[in-house]
């Protein structure tokens, strides 16, 4: 285990958890009837686009983590960096190809998302502005993977991916200071667009006639996400933004089982709320950002 377990902190297994949420919400939006077991191969992409994601990240940030973390496994020696980067393009590459055997549509959006996160990490990471966005794409592209599985729900409701693009923004935007500390604007800014994306939920629910339902969803959300960011608003030091990061990485399950509810689905809500406490367990033993 001892050896096993740098690898898989590689993959963040707390945040894994909250993309296979983000595939389940895109399959509650496309009004899919789970009436066979077929997207499971868009599980397992997700599994391996967004584990091959991180585990580049940190392949291209080497060597700026011995310097400022270098506790993490490939600057601490025990993940060689050649071995961690053939895991992330392996499972970036398992990613696409688990999407293509879904269909054409699903192995296209795969790519696009693969690409993304390559663009991410190389080059828009740096940027202030791009690297938020470039991010929140991939996150929304990750939404529409799990909505392919109806293509013909895209020309309706694939507007809704940019909920999750501007939320993953500012989760994306306030790491950015989660080393040295940062500024309170920052922080209102990402409470601006919390507040958009949860007000949008409501409106989507009552428009649905699931508001009642998707309510306590939505102010679970809300308090999961406000209490550390406030607090981070009252000191934006390093370590109470790393909470707020946190809270708003792991709390994206939440915000994927308002939308299961919002469009229906209670069941399918409450069981993507499930995988909460698993994510959160996982986020205690191996880092989250």
């Amino acid at each position: 285990m001892s050896t096993i377990k740098p690898y898989l902190q590689l993959t963040r297994p707390a945040n894994l958890v909250t993309a296979i949420a983000d595939i389940l919400a895109g399959l509650a939006i496309a009004q899919f009837t789970f009436s066979d077991f077929s997207p499971a191969w868009l599980v397992i992409s997700t599994l391996g686009l967004y584990g091959g994601g991180v585990v580049m990240n940190d392949v291209f940030d080497a060597k700026l983590d011995s310097i400022e973390r270098p506790e993490r496994p490939i600057p601490s020696g025990k993940v060689p960096l050649r071995s961690a980067a053939l895991l992330g393009i392996s499972l970036l590459f398992l990613g696409i190809l688990a999407a293509a055997l879904f269909s054409f549509q699903s192995g296209m959006i795969a790519i696009i998302v693969a690409m993304l996160t390559i663009l991410y990490n190389r080059i828009a990471k740096h940027h202030g502005f791009f690297g938020p966005l470039v991010m929140g794409m991939c996150r929304g592209g990750n939404l529409i993977l799990g909505m392919s599985v109806l293509p013909e729900s895209f020309e309706k409701y694939a507007w809704i991916a940019l909920l999750p693009i501007a939320y993953i923004f500012a989760i994306t935007m306030i790491s950015q200071d989660e080393v040295h500390g940062g500024k309170k604007r920052t922080l209102y800014i990402a409470a601006l667009l919390y507040t958009i994306v949860l007000a949008a939920q409501l409106t989507i629910s009552s428009r649905e006639g699931t508001h009642l339902f998707t309510l306590p969803f939505v102010l679970l959300h809300a308090w999961l996400i406000g209490r550390p960011l406030w607090n981070a608003m009252q000191n934006p030091i390093g370590p109470l933004i790393g909470k707020a990061v946190k809270a708003g990485v792991i709390s994206l399950i939440v915000m994927n089982a308002s939308w299961c509810v919002a469009f229906g689905l209670l069941p399918l809500g409450i069981a993507v709320l499930a995988l909460l406490p698993l994510s959160m367990l996982l986020a205690k033993v191996f880092a989250v950002t």
